[in-house]
């Protein structure tokens, strides 16, 4: 197994992250009643996938005016890495789709030419996309040695959304060591959800936004693969909001000052899903599941506005020894005949990620003090028992 470099400013970086986490549960959808459809696995979370393992490095700090260098700071980094740590050289089957365009993740043209997801998936902010990919390439040279020829390069998969409303975008905070600290404290277990993150500074629905995750297992006769799913939700109008298929939006309009900005910009935000399967996929199959991610966002209430970054991926941690330097892989794969169930999985694990990243995030003061007001959870309650969609 490969060493991890280790640096004081990560170690200490990891330590404050976790001392934040400080024994604290926020309750997630299931937990307010929200009906779902679909069987979770354990965790609810993208780690029901064996050796997928996640890592957030939060930034927050300062308050009051927004001055450009100093902040307020409200972002930070999530890794997400397929196999786990010392995993490297076992690259994933891998597609992607870009449901709108307005947003950036680098390293998909290599991913669709190859089929191969290479390493780990970083989300950031969108003006720290640059510094998040420079950093996993440095961690990645200290991390796995060249090949047999000495030869060594990467191009990792790194995606943004927009947190410039509550935080100091253009002063980029997010350093070298926030990714390495991302990327070292990533583990398998329950998923810290809501404003950590690369989602720390995010707004969805006009409500605080933020990460979140959800996996479905098929049933035995169906393969009894897992299928999990992690959101940084960044996108919608508030009017457009669907909970369990309910208008929670309309119900819960808008003050006067976030109508007044709704209405002014438009749909700007975005959204980037990361999917994780152990069934057997082949990149065009998992091409065909990430499209799927935009089903389970519709299903929430979003249209995908033209300045919206919609961006999915999706990986298998099935054939671990497909990608050789030389002779014949030995694959397997699900018929397409069978692919529906893994289809209806992605859709229904998307919809309560995204949900579940809504229920964890507080209400949250940024630069220049805007306030995105935490969804309310006794008021959804109220909302959902109207409509006759509470479970109890």
């Amino acid at each position: 197994m490969t060493a991890w470099p280790r640096t004081a400013a990560a170690i200490a970086a990891i330590m404050a992250f976790s001392a934040a986490l400080g024994g604290e549960t926020r309750p997630r959808a299931r937990d307010l009643g929200v009906p779902f459809v679909g069987t979770p696995g354990p965790l609810n979370a993208i780690t029901d996938v064996a050796g997928v393992t996640v890592g957030h490095t939060t930034l927050i700090e300062g308050s009051g005016a927004l001055k450009v260098g100093v902040g307020p700071v409200r972002t930070g980094v999530t890794a997400i890495l397929p196999r786990g740590p010392g995993t490297l050289d076992k690259p994933s089957f891998a597609g992607w789709y870009s449901e709108n365009g307005n947003g950036e993740m680098t390293g998909t043209t290599w991913v669709e030419e190859s089929g191969f997801l290479e390493g780990p998936v970083l989300i950031t902010n969108t003006h720290s996309v640059g510094v998040v990919r420079d950093a996993v390439i440095r961690w990645r040279v200290k991390a796995a040695p060249p090949d047999a020829s000495g030869y060594w390069w990467s191009l990792p998969v790194v995606a943004e959304t927009y947190d410039g409303y509550l935080n100091d975008t253009n002063g980029f905070h997010v350093k070298g060591q926030h990714v390495v600290a991302a990327l070292e404290s990533a583990r398998g277990g329950p998923v810290p959800e809501g404003a950590v993150g690369g989602g720390t500074g995010t707004i969805c629905y006009g409500f605080k936004g933020g990460i979140g995750t959800a996996s479905r297992m098929l049933e035995r006769e169906q393969g009894g693969y897992t299928v999990g799913v992690l959101v940084q939700a960044n996108h919608g109008l508030r009017r457009q909001l669907l909970i369990a298929g309910v208008p929670v939006g309309q119900e819960m309009p808008p003050d006067a000052d976030r109508a007044a900005l709704e209405a002014a910009r438009g749909e700007l935000g975005s959204i980037i899903i990361v999917i994780a399967t152990d069934a057997p996929l082949l990149p065009h199959q998992l091409k065909r599941l990430a499209r799927r991610a935009t089903m389970g966002l519709a299903r929430t209430g979003s249209t995908s506005g033209n300045g919206s970054g919609d961006i999915f991926i999706a990986f298998s941690t099935a054939n671990p020894d497909a990608f050789k330097a030389s002779g014949l892989a030995t694959l397997q794969m699900v018929s397409n005949e069978q692919i529906g169930p893994l289809f209806e999985a992605t859709v229904y694990a998307t919809e309560e990620a995204i949900i579940n990243a809504l229920v964890a995030a507080d209400t949250m003061v940024g630069a220049d003090n805007h306030r995105v007001e935490g969804l309310p959870h006794e008021r959804l309650r109220e909302i959902l028992t109207k409509y006759n969609r509470l479970v109890k």
